[in-house]
């Protein structure tokens, strides 16, 4: 039997503890804190995005956490600010506040990880090639790769 009555939510439901499971492997056991990090980090890089491509990646997010890379979004106002590495990172450490402190290239590391477990192939090689190329080498060598 379902657990919500509907299917679409379960497996998102699923997806999503799949995802977080997959970022507490190296950042704890808080799925709080889990949840926090893959948001910051697909607000940054949903923002650093052209809208085509932002939407682009957004169609293959697990619905729940497509909702929340949506949050607050402003395709007609492009942040472009985030041209360099650290402008990067800063724009995740912010979206970290009020967490505890956690190092962004880290985080960044791991949710573009799971970006490339899941999301599929093409899709992520056209996110990381539109990304500079600082910001580039936080994707995981085995970009795509099934591990």
């Amino acid at each position: 039997m379902s657990a919500t009555g509907l299917d679409v939510f379960d497996k998102t439901l699923q997806t999503t503890h799949i995802w977080l499971s997959e970022i507490m492997e190296r950042h704890g056991p808080d799925r709080k804190e889990a949840w926090h990090i893959l948001s910051a980090v697909l607000h940054a890089l949903r923002d650093r995005l052209p809208p085509e491509l932002a939407a682009h990646l957004g169609a293959e997010l697990p619905l729940l956490i497509r909702g929340a890379y949506y949050d607050q979004y402003r395709p007609s106002l492009p942040d472009k600010s985030a041209r360099s590495l650290e402008d990067f990172l800063h724009k995740v450490e912010e979206g970290l506040k009020g967490s505890r402190p956690v190092n962004p290239a880290t985080v960044t590391q791991s949710v573009f990880r799971v970006l490339a477990r899941h999301v599929d192939l093409g899709q992520t090689a056209k996110i990381r090639d539109a990304l500079p190329k600082d910001i580039r080498a936080l994707w995981p060598e085995s970009l795509g790769a099934k591990e």
